[in-house]
């Protein structure tokens, strides 16, 4: 076989990666903070400025996360300057990044396709603490932490659903509750953090949207997975032996037969 067979063999075998081409207008959103609280805020403030689909979010270690956004150019180019200025007013912002029409070889590689979104929906199920507001508190160290979300169950009606390491010893508190709750949780969780260490940042968000709802992390406890269904087993039935039923002795009666005519042949004869 000589080489230029062996290549256009090769060639029909691999997969065609331009045939799976995104939409002309689709396009990728990045922006990256130094925070937790910081980057869940980014997010929400990305939803709620464009039409843009949230894929999640990529930690990184010593505290990076990153905000991934898919949408339309115009759509996703708008959400991340929007993003961008909300962590800025943070302190937290990184870096902000806007790639139009991006490969499919960018997204089978990297933890940014859309359908991250539909698995993760599917795997957290139902949270009981859906639909009401949420407060982050973010310390660096764990004790600290810990003591914050001590504080906070104490001072309001408000649940921990569950708290986020990012590195860099920073670890994040997340609790659920109305608005006024979670404001007065918040403010005791402050006080706490910085009597036993370095409280590094804080978000309330009053309303979360469908997208940022399934991509934050719920205990387990809180997550309320549908029963499944009682398996229908083939159920044996025992066929009864049927009875004999005696039936009525009949009467007995003498048969009377008719005597026998003889006829003369003579007769039939004539």
């Amino acid at each position: 076989m000589t080489r230029l067979a062996a290549s256009s063999q090769r060639r029909a075998t691999q997969p065609d990666m331009k045939s799976s081409r995104l939409p002309s207008d689709s396009a990728l959103g990045l922006v990256s903070t130094h925070s937790f609280p910081a980057i869940v805020g980014t997010a929400d403030m990305m939803l709620k400025s464009s039409d843009v689909t949230l894929v999640g979010y990529e930690k990184i270690g010593s505290g990076h996360c990153t905000a991934v956004v898919r949408g339309k150019v115009a759509n996703v180019r708008l959400a991340v300057e929007e993003g961008a200025k909300t962590a800025e007013q943070f302190g937290q912002l990184i870096s902000k990044l806007v790639i139009p029409r991006p490969m499919p070889n960018l997204e089978a590689i990297f933890p940014i396709g859309s359908r991250l979104v539909e698995l993760a929906q599917q795997k957290q199920g139902y949270s009981r603490l859906s639909n009401r507001s949420i407060g982050l508190l973010e310390t660096r160290g764990f004790p600290a932490m810990v003591g914050a979300a001590d504080a906070m169950l104490k001072s309001a009606d408000v649940q921990l659903a569950s708290y986020e390491i990012i590195g860099d010893g920073l670890c994040t508190a997340i609790i659920r509750g109305s608005v006024a709750n979670v404001a007065v949780a918040i403010e005791a969780g402050i006080q706490e953090a910085e009597k036993i260490g370095e409280l590094h940042a804080v978000m309330i968000i009053p309303r979360l949207l469908e997208d940022l709802e399934h991509t934050l992390p719920v205990a387990n406890c809180w997550i309320e997975q549908p029963e499944a269904l009682p398996m229908l087993m083939p159920k044996t039935v025992k066929e009864r032996q049927r009875e004999l039923i005696a039936l009525p002795e009949l009467e007995k009666k003498p048969l009377a037969f008719k005597k026998a005519v003889e006829i003369d042949q003579t007769e039939l004869l004539e």
